[in-house]
């Protein structure tokens, strides 16, 4: 791969950028619910299908059923598809999906209904109750096709007995200014929930479960994305209480009442009158670093990969690997090729100011304050469902220049930082990467060429 010399400016960091940005490009691609669904489809019941799901990526993962078994606008389910060819009714599919304002798809047999996150709405609240009332429908005969991705904490908020949405609302905003990681923010939702930490599966009763996750949380558990809604629970209301008293969380009287109940109602999914259940995780963040370094690799570049499950305060890692990257740059191979640095996780931003951005945008403000204008170092760093915390970004850019274009612009970096505003940062250069929703959701992305 022929990079510009450093000395050539404005040429290389364009070259850079375009590299990093198709980097970007080929992971969203991996884990885009058309190319990874299909081939984990169950076979389909003798009696009815439901889809059932939550999550930013909840959507395109019903369109791609839709396409794989055959559904068109006219009906004819099955017809053309993998699993066509049992005999089942034209209606033998129905479902709803649950996903964030403006990430919706056009499905035909499945309904999509777009609710609020991070912070959960009426309208996530009503499809939750909804999505329970048919689960409790289903049959022996039948199956349930669970459809989960990040974003589903929020997406189907229904309030456990005792509690009402404005609670499980104060307790998310709570738990999102605070830093804990996700596994501690969902561990909280699951027990002040009636459909989160397998009760949805247990609605289903006889019917069999098969769920189908994209995990955006380090480690991939799938009772931690979304909250489980079809994955039994093996942590209790007190570990839950534990978690807040921690962080240094207040909580109403009805809060407390329902975490001091006792044992989970969902400790553990019935053994008897159920049916089948099945659990895969279907794309993760690793998923998607293998995409981009495959394709990094074809360009030529020397790959150094932390993995996808990179965690800690978003900040903090940003200047972890800033040291990584400089001496990768100092000790670069005889061959003298670019170095790639590649990353993916869930960062946490414990929010102390009052200005605008999320992890990422965060994660790239620190590392150029600590990379401190480090010649030939250019990052990306972007959320993969296209939405950097609640802003109109997935993420931005940074290089070697981007203090001295600050200065330039009478920013003051390290004040913006404090003040958690790296928004105003990458804005003011140019920085931002607006990608849209992408419809899928795995760990973040991060990528530093070292040229």
């Amino acid at each position: 791969m022929n990079m510009p010399s450093e000395s050539q400016g404005a040429e290389a960091t364009t070259a850079a950028r375009l590299l990093l940005r198709s980097l970007f490009d080929a992971a969203l691609e991996a884990v885009d619910p058309m190319h990874c669904v299909s081939a984990h489809l169950p076979p389909r019941p003798k009696g009815k299908t439901l889809i059932l799901g939550a999550g930013k990526a909840s959507a395109r993962m019903a369109l791609a059923v839709e396409a794989a078994w055959g559904v068109s606008g006219g009906g004819d389910f099955g017809r053309n598809g993998a699993n066509a060819g049992d005999g089942a009714s034209d209606n033998s599919l129905s479902g709803l999906v649950v996903t964030r304002y403006g990430h919706g798809e056009a499905c035909s047999r499945i309904e999509v209904v777009e609710a609020g996150h991070p912070v959960p709405d009426a309208a996530g609240a009503a499809a939750a109750q909804r999505m329970l009332d048919m689960a409790q429908r289903m049959g022996p005969d039948d199956l349930v096709l669970a459809l989960m991705s990040g974003g589903g904490s929020s997406l189907i908020t229904l309030p456990a007995e005792g509690l009402t949405v404005d609670d499980l609302r104060d307790v998310n905003r709570a738990l999102l200014s605070s830093g804990a990681p996700i596994a501690e923010m969902n561990m909280v939702r699951r027990h002040l929930s009636a459909i989160k930490g397998g009760r949805l599966a247990m609605a289903c009763g006889a019917a069999a479960v098969h769920t189908l996750v994209i995990s955006d949380v380090p480690g991939d558990d799938p009772a931690v994305v979304a909250s489980g809604p079809t994955v039994a629970d093996q942590s209790q209301p007190k570990d839950a209480l534990n978690v807040l008293q921690r962080r240094g969380i207040a909580i109403s009287d009805a809060v407390m009442r329902v975490l001091q109940r006792g044992a989970s109602a969902a400790s553990g999914l019935p053994v008897r009158g159920q049916g089948s259940r099945e659990v895969r995780v279907i794309a993760t963040a690793d998923t998607a670093l293998r995409a981009a370094i495959a394709l990094a690799q074809q360009l030529g570049l020397e790959v150094t990969s932390l993995g996808g499950g990179v965690e800690g305060e978003s900040r903090d890692v940003a200047r972890q690997q800033a040291v990584m990257a400089r001496d990768l740059r100092a000790n670069r191979p005889g061959s003298g090729r670019p170095r790639l640095l590649i990353s993916g996780g869930e960062t946490t931003v414990t929010v102390a100011g009052q200005g605008r951005g999320g992890r990422n945008s965060e994660f790239l403000l620190s590392l150029a304050l600590a990379l401190h204008g480090e010649r030939g170092i250019h990052a990306l760093a972007c959320d993969t469902d296209g939405i950097d915390g609640v802003e109109d970004n997935a993420g931005g850019y940074i290089g070697p220049d981007s203090l001295r274009l600050a200065a330039a612009l009478g920013l003051k970096p390290q004040a913006l930082l404090d003040n958690n505003d790296a928004y105003a940062f990458l804005s003011a250069l140019g920085d931002l990467i607006r990608t849209g929703p992408t419809r899928t959701n795995v760990n973040d992305f991060w990528a530093l060429l070292i040229t």
